[in-house]
């Protein structure tokens, strides 16, 4: 073999190779450059416009993944403005409240525009008061503004199989709500006091996002869902439209002159864990905090 031959000649396989992953080494780090927060805030106009997206779909249960990527879209420079995509009837009041904490968070840096689906009832339309736009088609099925808790009454069942309660408790509120034997009239009452004490704060939160005062709210907040045509005259929303115009608006709201690119999430969590326990939905939560962990009683925006 010529020892002048160059490496490419001797083996030119080896050397194709060495070429095709050498431009893939510099495709990635060109894209990864070019997408950087620091590429886009100093040459703009070579970028596509980027929303993020969230999508809050079903019972409200579990906040962190939808806040975890809240806060992910609030932190990234190259995100512009957010869109919330909402179809829920509501569910549990704390994460609920915690999802519209971060998107009032959000709201302090970014536009966000909440777009409404079938349904964005009770926590659902709590949740949409974090945005600086809430946006619902006219059919849309919204409010609902109040709470409820859900207690469970197996005292004339045990009854009948002749099992009894046996509770030694610190308190003579601390076994409230046992599913054992109905309910004292002071619990009744402590029970009434928290509901009110949290629809108050229902209650509070819309009279502040909407700027509406108090007497203007408290008659249509009985728990009645209204349609989106209706919530629009009583001041509960800003505009009537889907989800393209409520994408329209948010990009008006950015003066974007391109499309935007959309970057959706929360990412889906595909834990085989979770399909084996089917803890997808709010039933099969509260039976296990029931059983399991603490009270027999939940309380809900829904």
């Amino acid at each position: 073999m010529n020892k002048s031959l160059k490496f490419s000649q001797k083996h030119p396989f080896l050397f194709g190779l060495g070429l095709i992953f050498l431009a893939m080494v510099l495709i990635t780090g060109a894209m990864a450059f070019f997408n950087s927060s620091f590429w886009q805030e100093k040459f703009p106009w070579f970028q596509t416009p980027k929303i993020g997206v969230v999508y809050i779909q079903g019972v409200i249960e579990n906040s962190l993944p939808i806040t975890r990527w809240i806060n992910k879209l609030t932190k990234d420079k190259s995100i512009k403005g957010i869109l919330v995509r909402i179809d829920s009837p509501g569910g549990l009041v704390g994460p609920s409240q915690e999802i519209y904490a971060s998107l009032c968070e959000a709201a302090k840096h970014k536009p966000v525009v909440a777009s409404m689906g079938a349904m964005a009832t009770s926590g659902g339309y709590y949740v949409a008061l974090g945005a600086n736009k809430i946006i619902a088609n006219p059919g849309t099925l919204t409010a609902s503004i109040g709470v409820k808790a859900s207690l469970a009454n197996f005292k004339g069942l045990l009854d009948k199989i002749g099992i009894e309660e046996q509770t030694i408790a610190s308190g003579k509120l601390k076994n409230a709500g046992t599913p054992f034997r109905p309910l004292t009239p002071e619990e009744k009452k402590y029970f009434k006091e928290i509901i009110q004490n949290l629809y108050s704060q229902f209650v509070r939160t819309v009279c502040k996002q909407r700027h509406l005062p108090l007497k203007k709210v408290q008659p249509i907040a009985d728990g009645r869902a209204i349609t989106g045509e209706q919530a629009l005259k009583l001041g509960l929303i800003d505009e009537l439209g889907n989800f393209e115009h409520a994408l329209l608006v948010l990009q008006h709201m950015l003066n974007l002159k391109k499309t935007p690119r959309l970057v959706e999430g929360p990412p889906k969590e595909n834990s085989l864990l979770n399909k084996i326990l089917g803890l997808t939905n709010l039933n099969n939560l509260s039976k296990l905090t029931k059983s399991q962990f603490g009270p027999t009683w939940i309380f809900s925006y829904e």
